[in-house]
């Protein structure tokens, strides 16, 4: 028993240094508040970066409804991100790989900062929009290496944070 212990450590070790650069530049947490509303649907999400002075958006997170599908795909209401939208949504191929997901529960969820992002300011942008209900876009400004930062929302998001690793 002691010599399986003894042989399996090493491997542990080398997993856990191979798994910690995918988030070890920080952590994107957003919050999607439970609302009491008499329909609810849960909102389409985008969550992107933008280089403080100016540049092209890169895009971390779209969630939408995937399984949608007939003559009113899920992918028909993304457009309702507008600003996601025109910061280079449209030109987007969903789904795509590591990025778009199902719609999300309320709740909080966890977006890794890309470990290859370079040194520099970023505007962090989130938007939510939600069939039958309101939209909402909140942007926090960050600088990487990530240190702690936060915004929140009034409505259709709650607490968006950055915490550094």
């Amino acid at each position: 028993m002691r010599e399986i212990a003894m042989r399996t450590t090493p491997f542990l070790l080398i997993g856990g240094m191979i798994a910690a650069p995918a988030s070890a530049a920080g952590t994107i947490n957003v919050t999607i508040p439970q609302l009491k509303v008499a329909e609810y649907h849960r909102p389409y999400v985008a969550v992107w970066l933008e280089p403080a002075g100016g540049g092209a958006a890169r895009t971390l997170a779209v969630w939408y409804d995937v399984k949608k599908g007939g003559n009113e795909p899920g992918t028909k209401w993304l457009s309702d991100l507008r600003a996601w939208w025109r910061k280079g949504g449209k030109s987007a191929k969903m789904p795509a790989d590591g990025i778009s997901g199902a719609t999300r529960a309320p709740g909080t969820h966890a977006i890794p900062l890309p470990a290859d992002l370079k040194p520099g300011n970023y505007v962090l942008a989130v938007e939510a929009a939600r069939e039958t209900g309101g939209r909402e876009h909140v942007t926090l400004p960050i600088s990487v290496p990530a240190k702690p930062a936060k915004a929140a929302g009034k409505t259709e998001l709650g607490a968006v944070t950055l915490s550094a690793r």
